[in-house]
């Protein structure tokens, strides 16, 4: 009895058919039944009833297929098993994100669990994080909240509100809070088009009647940073993402709190990728909400 003898049995008792078969092993038929021929006559037995093109169990060939599911079956797991390990000890994981410190708590676990896989995370917005997942440039992406997609396979991480910000020396930096009407009427700095956080502070200051206009725009929370440290305006940002920086003050935004949920997410159709799928089971685990 040989290996392929059984897999040529078993594939044809699942498909109902040699030509299936064949198609499913990439194979001829005529190999196909060859190999189920050479099977029955080894062991002078008859596994399949052949009438008028329909090919059925005998009921040898039904107790020989529960053995065959079974023998698969462990073959499957085994390759799984082994293909896991192989991936997760000397793998690589792609993350673009608009904002690292998210995911700094997953990442750590990760790599405690995973030293042999290899991490890069790139920076991005909201629209570069999900044209890099749909372009196969990045695995895994960490935006702000996205509006829900069949394409996507989306964890919660948790929601901050925006707050605003200026350098020490500015007069406002006494402030503690401000309104979005008052804010519209001072030198904003704001991010490019495609910011989340931009996104949503013009949709906030739109319901209230108010337009913002800023007088600098920049690319990339880093450069507002900069800009607004040399005292040239008011910043945005999430308060999750306003981090210890000596020659900055908050200042609240006054109001209804705008704000910013931060999100893991991935293509679904690569979210039982090896690497992949362990970072977002532990992210999930991690989770608040357990999303």
């Amino acid at each position: 009895m040989r290996y392929v003898q059984l897999r040529a049995f078993h594939h044809v008792a699942i498909s109902g058919g040699f030509s299936r078969a064949a198609a499913e092993l990439y194979l001829t038929q005529p190999a196909i039944s060859d190999q189920v021929r050479k099977l029955e006559s080894e062991y002078d037995v008859l596994l399949f009833n052949r009438e008028r093109r329909q090919v059925t169990l005998t009921p040898a060939g039904e107790e020989l297929l529960a053995i065959t599911r079974r023998l698969f079956d462990a073959e499957g797991q085994a390759l799984e098993l082994l293909s896991e390990s192989r991936a997760l000890r000397s793998g690589r994981l792609r993350i673009v994100a608009d904002a690292a410190h998210h995911i700094v708590h997953v990442l750590r676990v990760f790599r405690e669990r995973y030293p042999g896989v290899m991490v890069s995370v790139r920076s991005g917005n909201t629209e570069t994080v999900v044209e890099n997942l749909l372009a196969y440039e990045a695995d895994i992406g960490v935006l702000g909240d996205l509006n829900p997609s069949r394409d996507f396979d989306i964890i919660r991480l948790n929601a901050t509100p925006i707050t605003a910000f200026t350098s020490r020396d500015n007069p406002l930096a006494g402030t503690s809070s401000l309104s979005l009407t008052e804010l519209a009427a001072l030198p904003l700095v704001g991010r490019e088009v495609g910011s989340k956080t931009r996104r949503r502070l013009e949709e906030a200051a739109a319901k209230t009647g108010v337009e913002l206009k800023f007088a600098i725009e920049a690319e990339g929370r880093e450069a507002v940073r900069e800009i607004v440290a040399s005292g040239l305006g008011i910043g945005f940002v999430s308060e999750a993402e306003f981090g210890l920086d000596p020659r900055l003050v908050k200042i609240t935004i006054r109001g209804e709190p705008v704000l910013m949920d931060e999100a893991l997410i991935c293509l679904s159709e690569r979210s039982q990728a090896k690497t992949i799928r362990a970072f977002l089971d532990l992210a999930r685990s991690m989770s608040p909400d357990m999303s």
